[in-house]
């Protein structure tokens, strides 16, 4: 039998998502199966556009439906972990949207509850799938760079004015929307949980950070310097500094199409192309985590080895110390989960 996914939402995100896995030539034994949204017209909309069999009017139909087994969840922050409880709650495993929770004691408690209930979880870091991480991560195991060092990320695009970003209601935040990517790419390098997190940044008048800088201390001296910017285009890409040399994954990284190996080489990793519109760079990369959500269920595997749970509590750990640094407090920071 196919893993048979659920969309929820029909936001944009989830169009790029769905778009990306339906073009890609090579699925193997998987399906969008159908697709949910509190306004049923659009998930109509959403489901006729991408071919989608079954439509849903609200969330707590689909996850207590028999017509999926994995759901992907595509809504705004603060959604994302009630709607990751329900879908856990009623057997389904979930591949939720970045960040995975407002804050560690959220994310601590799908953790608790998907090994409670032995279902698959996984914050949907697609960066980690990208081919340049992979092939940059196999430069690092050969010894390429030598002793791993420094990493340096910055990642900033205009986007202060979007709501999604601007507004606290929406859970809206810099480090939260822009940062999670340098926060993982640091983690993805260095692995441990960082000794001592450092941030300065400035806030709008609601509040949530634009611009952030943090300072990851890692054993051994190791260090991460990340740039974070919501009013300017920075240079978005990733440098890793050894005793060696240095590799580089080039912009955009968040989901590179090249990087520059420590001998100068550029290699490049073109993505598939698709008949329908992307709403977001390099979206057709998306379905790489698919691809591996669909494959660790098959395996029987509760987490991908590539994002594994205790990535994504570490770096809600540290989202939650730079926003306490700079200011950001969201309702859910007063509140207990169990």
């Amino acid at each position: 039998m196919p893993v048979r996914w659920g969309i929820v939402t029909a936001a944009k995100i989830c169009h790029d998502f769905v778009n990306a896995f339906n073009s890609y030539p090579a699925k193997k034994d998987a399906v969008i199966a159908a697709v949910a949204a509190r306004d049923k017209s659009k998930a109509t909309e959403f489901a006729k556009l991408h071919n989608i069999p079954k439509v849903f009017g609200s969330y707590k139909e689909m996850a207590e439906s028999k017509d999926i087994d994995v759901a992907y969840i595509g809504s705004l922050n603060p959604q994302h972990y009630e709607l990751t409880k329900l879908f856990l709650e009623n057997g389904k495993h979930v591949l939720c949207e970045k960040p995975l929770c407002m804050n560690s004691k959220q994310v601590q408690s799908l953790v608790n509850l998907a090994r409670k209930k032995k279902l698959f979880l996984m914050e949907a870091i697609w960066s980690r799938f990208a081919p340049a991480y992979i092939a940059l991560e196999k430069e690092i195991q050969a010894g390429k760079l030598g002793e791993l060092q420094y990493v340096e990320v910055n990642y900033g695009l205009p986007i202060s004015e979007i709501a999604r970003l601007s507004k606290k209601e929406l859970g809206g935040s810099a480090i939260m929307d822009l940062g999670i990517y340098a926060l993982q790419f640091a983690q993805y390098i260095f692995k441990d949980e960082p000794l001592k997190c450092t941030a300065v940044g400035n806030l709008n008048d609601d509040g949530v950070d634009e611009v952030d800088t943090v300072i990851l201390e890692y054993s051994g001296g190791r260090r991460a310097v990340l740039n974070i910017h919501a009013k300017a285009r920075l240079w978005n890409k990733a440098t890793v500094y050894g005793t060696a040399g240095r590799a580089s994954i080039e912009e955009p990284f968040h989901f590179p199409e090249s990087m520059v190996h420590v001998d100068g080489t550029v290699e490049k990793f073109p993505l598939h192309s698709s008949k329908i519109y992307y709403n977001f760079d390099n979206s057709a990369g998306l379905v790489y985590e698919a691809l591996e959500v669909t494959r660790c269920i098959q395996q029987g595997l509760l987490e991908s080895p590539r994002v594994p749970l205790r990535d994504s509590i570490i770096i809600s750990k540290l989202e939650d110390s730079v926003r306490r640094q700079v200011g950001v407090v969201y309702d859910a920071d007063g509140q207990e989960f169990p």
